[in-house]
């Protein structure tokens, strides 16, 4: 696959990145190795994870996911090497006190989540360590709007790169990016970095699917001019985009039985089981159809076409999973079909927003 350089940063990746927020909880140990030996066998060598993983989130299995793949590095030496690993510091505690006490993230927050994040990577240096969701009180997680009323911000931006730069000038960090993100953030950290000469963020890891495409609402613009990079997260939408729910709702009749949404009531209550979400999906999947391609094929064609995604991040809990995303990766779709597209959105919007 070709690289693609992230930012202005010096890391080059592939277009596919192996995302594996479900080791430690779907996916077992075991399992996950072979996901993770696979996805080097076909070439993809970027792999992304997160300190608060696995999902979704427990206090048992906090942590989990970063330590199945230490694990994995430990038992094939030189792995480690040939790899683009990225992680996450959790932002505010949403609940998770596991994760940290509180509701900021201070500087000193950052500098700890890091170093227990290279235990538990059993590595010296994470390539690209970003911030999972803002310190501020921000439209995300199904959230549709900014309310200042509910702001609780106690760490200022700079405050938050002078931290990250005292783990990239350590030699810990190679460089850094931002998830959950919105326009003013992206903008205030790369206006920042330049005037006080910090690390610039090289990525933004934002959702982005047919269900979601609230990244074309302005943060795609920025991203573009400021030379920052989408790493798409969701691309099949928890699974709606692959077709495995349109023979019934999430819970009902058709319903697979190992699923995200089926198995956990979380999941269900957040964007991805709101009924608007499922009809949409089928209603994309049955375009799909008709133009003779998978849904999945198809929900991930429609990443590899847009200009604003420079590496699309796969979610999978089987290796056979796993093959299917990657032979499904490479299509495209015509100028025509993505208007087919526009046109569905203009009637159904974001529904998983």
């Amino acid at each position: 696959m070709k690289k693609i350089r992230l930012g202005h940063s010096d890391l080059y990746v592939t277009p596919i990145c192996l995302g594996t927020m479900t080791f430690g909880e779907q996916v077992d140990e075991p399992t996950a190795h072979a996901i993770l030996n696979r996805s080097f066998e076909r070439g993809v060598d970027f792999i992304d994870t997160a300190e608060m993983y696995a999902v979704p989130t427990r206090k048992e299995t906090f942590g989990a996911t970063e330590t199945i793949i230490g694990n994995w590095f430990a038992k094939h030496p030189g792995m480690r090497a040939k790899t683009v690993l990225a992680t996450k510091v959790a932002g505010p505690s949403r609940g998770m006190d596991w994760v940290r006490q509180g509701s900021g993230m201070t500087a000193e927050d950052i500098v700890a989540s890091c170093e227990n994040s290279l235990r538990r990577l059993q590595t010296d240096v994470i390539d690209l360590y970003q911030i999972h969701w803002p310190e501020r009180h921000v439209p995300a997680f199904g959230n549709l709007y900014y309310d200042p009323c509910k702001e609780t911000s106690r760490t200022p931006i700079r405050e938050q790169l002078e931290a990250l730069a005292k783990l990239v000038e350590a030699g810990k960090v190679r460089a850094i990016g931002l998830s959950n993100e919105t326009p003013y953030g992206v903008h205030e950290f790369v206006r920042l970095a330049e005037e006080h000469r910090l690390p610039r963020v090289a990525t933004v890891q934002n959702v982005y699917n047919l269900l979601n495409r609230t990244v074309e609402n302005g943060l795609d613009e920025t991203m573009h001019r400021l030379g920052v990079s989408l790493l798409a997260y969701s691309p099949l939408g928890y699974g709606l985009l692959t077709g495995k729910y349109d023979a019934g709702g999430s819970t009902g009749p058709g319903a697979p039985a190992g699923a995200r949404i089926t198995l956990y009531e979380s999941v269900r209550k957040q964007r991805w089981g709101r009924p608007g979400s499922l009809a949409a999906a089928r209603r994309y999947n049955q375009l799909a159809r008709e133009h003779g391609m998978t849904p999945t094929k198809f929900a991930l064609a429609f990443c590899n076409s847009k200009w604003q995604v420079a590496s699309t991040i796969l979610g999978v809990t089987s290796v056979a999973q796993l093959d299917e995303s990657i032979d499904s990766w490479g299509a495209t779709l015509s100028p025509e079909v993505l208007a087919e597209i526009d046109q569905l959105r203009l009637e159904m919007h974001d529904p998983a927003f």
